[in-house]
C-alpha cells in the first residue's frame, strides 16, 4: 500500500487510489476561461481518492492519506502544464521576428505559444524535480525502516502542503485567462506579496524565469535593435499604420514621405514602426522608463543601419564648392529636388555606434539579468544610462554629421523670411503676375521664373541650402482667386461677412503659395512632415504680411510720383492748374487712411520678424549649443515652432481671422487708390476705410484683453501694443468705433 501511496504522490493512479476527474477535464479547463468564472461543479480541487472498499483504514488514516494524495494531483497538473508549454514544436523558426509583415497563417500559429510561459514551466519543473527528490527520500526512509509508518511520509512532504496548491491555482488561472507576456509578469509580482516564506520564495523564482525572458528581449532590442518578438508578448510592439487621415491637408507631402518610408526602413522604424504596449507593460515598470526603452531601441536601429546610400558631411571645412555659373536650373527644378552637396562620404555602422559603447549597454543588461531579485532603482538607473548613450551618438549623427544647425538657419532663412531682400525681389518680379487670378493648371510654373530670377539676383553661391527650396502652391487654395481683378468690386455684404466667411488661415489664390524643404537621411528624424508644415503654416502668413506690406509702399510711391508731377506743373503754372490743387487736396485723406494701414502692418511685421522669431531663435540656438541630447533638441525645436505659432496669433481664430481680413482690406485699398485717377471710387474706398477701422481696433480690443496682454503667452505683446498706441490712438478709437460703427477718414487722418 506505501508503493502504491508513492506512486499516486508522482501522479500516479490505480487500484488503491482512483483518479475521480472525468476524462474531459483538460479540455474543461481551458473552456473555463470562455465561460467566464471557471468554477464548474466537481471539477475544482484535487480529484485523487482512496478506493472507497479500503475498510481497514481508520478515519484518521483515510484523511491522512487523501491530504497526502492531492499533492499527487497537483503534481500532475503542474507537470501537464510545465511539459505542454516546454514543447518546442509550435516554435515557428521560420518566421521572421523583425519583419513588419508578416504571413497572416503565421501570426495566427504564433498567438498559440508563449515565451514566458515556457520560462516560467522551466522554474515550475525545477520546483516539481524538488519534490520528486523528496518523494524518492521518503521512499528510501520508508524502505530502512523496520517499521515503516504513515508519520514518515507526512513529515517528508509536509512542506509542500504550502507550494503545490497555490501553484496550481496559479498555473489554472494562466490557462483560463490566457495569459503571457508582460501580464504574467504582473501576476507573478502580485502572487509574490504573500505571507508564507516558501511560497515566496517560490514565485520569486518563477518570477526570475520570467525576467531572464524580458532581459533576452531588453538585450535585443537596445543592444541590436531588433525586436526579438515572435508572439506578441513584449511591452514594445509594432506600431500600425493609422496616421495618414490625420495630415489630409498635407496628402501630397505626406505620401512621398511614405514612399521615402518604404524604401528606408530605419526611417520607418523611427517614425511609424513601434511603440509601448500598454497591455504588455508590467505594472512595476514605469511608463517613462517604458519611453526610454522604446527610444533606445529606435536609436540603436537607426544607428545600426544606416539608409542605403547615406552620405553625410565631413566634420572639415567646405573648400570644394563647384556650382559653377548659377543658371535658373541649379537653383530649383520642377520637381524641387535637391543636388548632391560635396564633399560627401559613405558612412558605417561601426562609425556611428562603436563596438565598445554596445558592449558597454550589453553588460549593464546582463547584471541585471544575472541578479537573483528584480530591482527597481537599478533597473531604471541602468534603462537611464542606456538610454544617455543611444541620445548622445543620435545627436552626434543629427547635430554634427548631418549639420543640423545649418539646416536650421535655412529653414529659418527662408520660410521665416529672414532673407528679406531675396523675399523683397521675388514679390517684386510677380507683382504684375499676382494681379491676375492664378492659373490652376499653370501657376507653379508661373511663379518660378520670378523666384528664380529673384535667386539669381540676391543668392550666392555659397548658400549651399537654397537647392533644397522649392516653391509649391497648394491645390485646395486654387478654386477662387485674391487678385485686383476680384476685388475691385467689392459688395458691402460681402466686406461685412468676410471674417466669418473663413475658418482656415490659409486664405485664396496667390495665399496659397508655400514652401518645401527637402530633408535626406538621418535629418527626417528631426524634421518630420509634421514640424515642416508649422514652417508652412508660419510662412503662408508672413509672405501675405510682407506682400502687403509691399503693396502699401508701392501703391505710395506711385502715387506721390504723380502728385510730385502735378506739384511741379502747377507751380509753373498756378492760375490754369486749380483742379490738380484740388485734387490733391481731396486725396489727402486717403494717404492718411494708406498710412494708418502702413503704420498697423509695419509694427505686426516687426513684432513678428524682431520680438517674435529673432528672439526664439536666439534661445533655441542656446538649446542647441548646451544640449547633447537628441530627445532635448527635439523637444526644444517643438517649444521653439510652437512659440512662433502662438506668438504670433495663429493659434487664435478669432485673432487670425482679423489679420487676414486687414491684409485683405489692404490690398482692396491698394487696387482701388491706383485707379482711382481714371475710375474715382469714393463709396468703395470709404467702405473699405469703414471695415478696416473696425477691424484694426477689434485686433487692438482684443490683444489688449488681459487674457492674452497678462498672460507670458506672449511675453513681447506689451511692446507691440506700446507701439500701436504710443499716442493713445487706437485707445481712442477703439472705443469710438466700438459705440458708433463708423469712422470717416478725414477724422482717423487727423488724430494720427
Amino acid at each position: 500500500m506505501l508503493h502504491e501511496l508513492l506512486l499516486a504522490l508522482l501522479g500516479f493512479t490505480g487500484d488503491f487510489v482512483l483518479d475521480a476527474s472525468p476524462p474531459r477535464r483538460r479540455s474543461a479547463s481551458q473552456e473555463a476561461g470562455r465561460d467566464g468564472d471557471g468554477d464548474r461543479d466537481g471539477e475544482v480541487g484535487p480529484a485523487f481518492r482512496l478506493a472507497p472498499d479500503l475498510t481497514f483504514l481508520q478515519p484518521s488514516e483515510r484523511t491522512a492519506i487523501e491530504r497526502l494524495i492531492s499533492l499527487g494531483f497537483y503534481y500532475r497538473e503542474l507537470n501537464r502544464f510545465a511539459t505542454e508549454s516546454r514543447d518546442l514544436s509550435w516554435i515557428q523558426s521560420s518566421v521572421d521576428v523583425s519583419s513588419p509583415h508578416s504571413d497572416k497563417s503565421q501570426k495566427g500559429k504564433a498567438r498559440k505559444g508563449s515565451v514566458y510561459r515556457r520560462a516560467i514551466a522551466n522554474g515550475i519543473t525545477e520546483i516539481l524535480s524538488v519534490y520528486r527528490s523528496a518523494v524518492l527520500q521518503v521512499e528510501q526512509n520508508l524502505l530502512s525502516d523496520p517499521l515503516p509508518i504513515l508519520a514518515t511520509v507526512t513529515h517528508g512532504l509536509n512542506k509542500f502542503e504550502v507550494l503545490l496548491p497555490p501553484l496550481y491555482e496559479l498555473v489554472m488561472e494562466i490557462e483560463k485567462k490566457d495569459i503571457k507576456g508582460g501580464q504574467l509578469l504582473n501576476l507573478l509580482h502580485k502572487r509574490c506579496h504573500c505571507g508564507v516564506p516558501e511560497l515566496q520564495s517560490c514565485i520569486q523564482r518563477l518570477l526570475w524565469h520570467g525576467h531572464q525572458v524580458m532581459f533576452n528581449q531588453l538585450t535585443s532590442w537596445m543592444v541590436y535593435g531588433i525586436l526579438q518578438d515572435q508572439y506578441s508578448e513584449f511591452f514594445i510592439r509594432r506600431q500600425d499604420d493609422r496616421d495618414g487621415e490625420n495630415e489630409s491637408s498635407q496628402r501630397d507631402v505626406s505620401d512621398k514621405f511614405k514612399q521615402k518610408l518604404a524604401k528606408d526602413t530605419s526611417l520607418a522604424s523611427w517614425h511609424t514602426g513601434f511603440h509601448v504596449s500598454l497591455a504588455m507593460l508590467p505594472e512595476y515598470i514605469h511608463m517613462r522608463v517604458a519611453e526610454s526603452i522604446l527610444f533606445a531601441g529606435k536609436a540603436i536601429r537607426v544607428l545600426r543601419n544606416p539608409s542605403p546610400g547615406a552620405t553625410l558631411q565631413e566634420p572639415v571645412n567646405q573648400s570644394q564648392n563647384s556650382k559653377g555659373s548659377l543658371g535658373m536650373q541649379s537653383f530649383v527644378g520642377g520637381s524641387g529636388a535637391p543636388k548632391e552637396l560635396p564633399s560627401f562620404s559613405n558612412i558605417s555602422a561601426e562609425e556611428l555606434l562603436p563596438q565598445a559603447e554596445a558592449d558597454k549597454i550589453d553588460v549593464m543588461l546582463k547584471e541585471l539579468k544575472h541578479s537573483s531579485e528584480f530591482h527597481k532603482r537599478p533597473f531604471e538607473s541602468a534603462v537611464g544610462s542606456i538610454r544617455t548613450i543611444a541620445a548622445n551618438h543620435l545627436w552626434q549623427l543629427v547635430v554634427v554629421r548631418a549639420d543640423l544647425n545649418g539646416h536650421l538657419k535655412a529653414l529659418k532663412d527662408y520660410f521665416l523670411l529672414a532673407k528679406g531682400d531675396f523675399f523683397q525681389c521675388f514679390l517684386e518680379e510677380s507683382r504684375q503676375l499676382m494681379r491676375l487670378p492664378p492659373r490652376q493648371s499653370t501657376a507653379e510654373a508661373d511663379l518660378m521664373i520670378p523666384f528664380q530670377l529673384a535667386a539669381l539676383k540676391t543668392i550666392g553661391e555659397e548658400d549651399k541650402y537654397f537647392t533644397r527650396v522649392s516653391l509649391r502652391m497648394l491645390s485646395y487654395g486654387m478654386k477662387s482667386s485674391t487678385s485686383q481683378k476680384d476685388l475691385q468690386k467689392p459688395n458691402a455684404s460681402e466686406l461685412s461677412s468676410q471674417g466669418k466667411a473663413t475658418s482656415e488661415l490659409a486664405l485664396d489664390g496667390w495665399d496659397s503659395i508655400a514652401l518645401e524643404y527637402t530633408v535626406d537621411w538621418p535629418l527626417q528624424l528631426f524634421f518630420t512632415p509634421d514640424v515642416l508644415s508649422k514652417y508652412r503654416k508660419v510662412f503662408q502668413y508672413l509672405i501675405r504680411l510682407k506682400r502687403t506690406q509691399m503693396e502699401l509702399e508701392k501703391s505710395w510711391a506711385a502715387v506721390m510720383h504723380k502728385d510730385h508731377a502735378d506739384f511741379s506743373d502747377y507751380c509753373k503754372d498756378r492760375k490754369n492748374n486749380s483742379a490738380t490743387q484740388l485734387r490733391r487736396q481731396r486725396s489727402k485723406p486717403l494717404w492718411r487712411v494708406r498710412e494708418h494701414m502702413a503704420f498697423l502692418i509695419r509694427n505686426l511685421q516687426f513684432y513678428i520678424q524682431v520680438d517674435v522669431i529673432e528672439s526664439q531663435w536666439n534661445v533655441l540656438q542656446s538649446h542647441v549649443q548646451d544640449s547633447h541630447d537628441f530627445t532635448e533638441l527635439v523637444s526644444f525645436h517643438q517649444e521653439y515652432l510652437s512659440a512662433l505659432i502662438s506668438q504670433s496669433f495663429l493659434d487664435i481664430g478669432s485673432v487670425s481671422r482679423i489679420l487676414d481680413s486687414i491684409m485683405k482690406l489692404c490690398l482692396q485699398f491698394c487696387w482701388s487708390i491706383e485707379q482711382y485717377e481714371t475710375r474715382p471710387n469714393i463709396s468703395e474706398i470709404d467702405h473699405i476705410t469703414e471695415e478696416f477701422n473696425k477691424k484694426s481696433n477689434s485686433l487692438y480690443t482684443i490683444l489688449r484683453s488681459s487674457r492674452l496682454a497678462g498672460s507670458q503667452r506672449a511675453p513681447f505683446l506689451r511692446q507691440f501694443l506700446m507701439r500701436l498706441n504710443f499716442n493713445s490712438f487706437f485707445e481712442t478709437t477703439a472705443r469710438g468705433v466700438m459705440n458708433s460703427g463708423r469712422l470717416r477718414p478725414s477724422t482717423a487722418g487727423v488724430q494720427l
